[in-house]
């Protein structure tokens, strides 16, 4: 008598949430990892699964080069964006949050300077440095000889060395700071803003040219992005209301004009002050922040 296989108990199922964040990992949007996994669950299924001594490496390297696959065509594809293009903001739980080497890999910061990597720069970075693959693994995901994937791996590392946040700022910290922006943006409060910014402060934002009067190139420095700000929500018709939220594993500001959700904002910090704003207004990219995504290593 056979015996009967529950969903649940399917690798792709148990490793869902890693499959998941190794893909949104190296596309930075939620829509195109699900569409890699969903390339990869048909390969999957296709496999004599009995013949696969370790689902969870097998699994992670079809995820992989799917996502190659589709890191380059959507690469074409940025390149025709419309003003600056930022990550896709998820909505996560404490659990993210309490993984402080995840929700420093997964943040928007990270996100945005994955993106100056190449293809298999990134591939090679993530893998090793994110979820502490083996080289030669990792070679045979990617396509090349371990000795290749290494200095990948070493030229990666250097370059994401030199633009992340040089600062690990605690959460507290992190969450106190958010808090002193969303009162300034709330009370239109020039002075409360440049108080908490940086003088040299750079603000990015994404709206995909959908959104008027959005900045299509980042400000720079305390005193004209305070203006910009407290000028912009001057000129807002409405009720626009910031609040604290978590994205991306840290401390965020949720916007709704109305009750309704116009964007996200991410920042870092040092020094108890906002170093880089990463403002996500696109209307396509804001779909995911009302159900927490499951992110896991």
């Amino acid at each position: 008598m056979s015996s009967v296989v529950r969903i649940d108990d399917d690798p792709f199922v148990v490793h869902r949430g890693l499959l998941f964040t190794v893909a949104y990992e190296m596309l930075g949007s939620a829509a195109d990892a699900e569409d890699v996994l969903q390339e990869s669950w048909l390969r999957w299924a296709a496999v004599d699964q009995e013949q696969v001594r370790e689902p969870r490496g097998y699994l992670v390297r079809i995820v992989t080069r799917q996502a190659l696959n589709h890191l380059r065509t959507v690469t074409r594809r940025r390149e025709e964006y419309v003003g600056e293009w930022l990550p896709e903001p998820l909505l996560t739980s404490p659990d993210v949050a309490d993984d402080v080497e995840l929700a420093d890999n997964v943040s928007i910061a990270m996100l945005t300077v994955l993106e100056t990597l190449g293809p298999s720069e990134r591939a090679v970075f993530v893998l090793r440095e994110v979820f502490d693959m083996p080289y030669d693994e990792i070679a045979d995901a990617v396509g090349k000889t371990p000795a290749a994937v290494r200095q990948i791996a070493h030229r990666a590392k250097d370059h994401v060395a030199a633009r992340r946040p040089r600062v690990r700022v605690v959460r507290a910290e992190h969450e106190e700071v958010v808090d002193r922006l969303i009162t300034a943006l709330n009370t239109g409060d020039l002075q409360g803003l440049m108080d908490v910014l940086a003088p040299d402060v750079v603000s990015v934002a994404d709206s995909g040219g959908k959104v008027r009067g959005a900045a299509r190139r980042p400000i720079v420095g305390a005193q004209r992005l305070a203006r910009y700000l407290v000028g912009g929500i001057a000129k807002v018709d409405g009720v626009l209301l910031a609040s604290a939220t978590r994205v991306n594993g840290l401390p965020a500001i949720r916007m709704e004009l109305d009750g309704q959700l116009v964007g996200v904002v991410s920042v870092t910090v040092e020094s108890g002050r906002v170093t880089r704003i990463y403002s996500i207004a696109n209307p396509d990219k804001l779909g995911r922040l009302d159900d927490e995504a499951a992110l896991s290593r």
